[in-house]
């Protein structure tokens, strides 16, 4: 079965906007796991744009599916941010200063030292590892080297041409999921999957475990609602 966990970053920027707490994160998320979805994903950045981190210290004793934080754990207050909380999974991404959303995986082999690191660090502490990466093999195998549970492959690419070549571009994400449970580890999936292309993407790469989605579900509920768009996006991973 694949999960469904939900990335409630757009709630909260659409709360930024105005600021107070309307529409509030907290609920929201509630909300949301009430609908069936499995799962709940932040990504708090340094500046707070959207998710803040008094949202993720707020989250963790109300939600009752498995909590996600997503981050770039050179920030110092990333990393002691995660270790205070304890979600059951961090999502490893290597995001730069300012970056506007996530447009990359790790070089998991020229960052090897680093990632085994950070990740022995959260491993001591319970946490589920996982390693946003593309989906080339070479760094699939570098993903296993640093000892991480899961990779997330980052899925832009194929989302940006599905409707034009799906079949030629499932085939990485085919082969890398394939190596990854040769390997042992875990996949997840996420960026910019819709209920356009989840389906086929579900249906064509193996051992995949979880699907994180924000963007596309919260704008497909400003016109479906978000409780019909939860159980739509559901459909397609059964």
């Amino acid at each position: 079965m694949t999960k469904l966990s939900v990335n409630i970053n757009k709630i909260a920027t659409l709360r930024n906007a105005r600021g107070g707490n309307v529409p509030d994160v907290i609920k929201a998320a509630q909300n949301i796991e009430a609908f069936g979805a499995q799962g709940i994903t932040v990504h708090p950045r340094p500046d707070e744009r959207h998710i803040t981190y008094k949202d993720v210290r707020d989250l963790k004793p109300i939600l009752k599916t498995e909590f996600n934080i997503e981050g770039n754990p050179h920030e110092q207050k990333f990393i002691d941010l995660v270790l205070e909380v304890k979600p059951h999974q961090v999502t490893l991404v290597p995001d730069t200063q300012g970056q506007i959303t996530s447009d990359h995986g790790w070089d998991t082999i020229a960052n090897k030292d680093y990632l085994t690191e950070i990740i022995s660090l959260f491993k001591k502490n319970n946490i589920r590892t996982s390693i946003f990466v593309d989906p080339n093999l070479q760094m699939v195998k570098g993903a296993k080297e640093t000892g991480a549970d899961r990779i997330e492959l980052y899925t832009e690419e194929y989302a940006r041409l599905f409707f034009t070549e799906k079949e030629k571009i499932i085939q990485p994400f085919t082969a890398a999921a394939k190596l990854a449970g040769e390997l042992g580890l875990g996949v997840n999936a996420g960026h910019d999957l819709s209920l356009d292309n989840l389906k086929y993407f579900k249906e064509h790469v193996p051992n995949l475990l979880e699907v994180s989605i924000g963007h596309a579900l919260i704008c497909d509920a400003l016109y479906l609602g978000l409780e019909n768009t939860v159980q739509l996006y559901l459909r397609q991973l059964k």
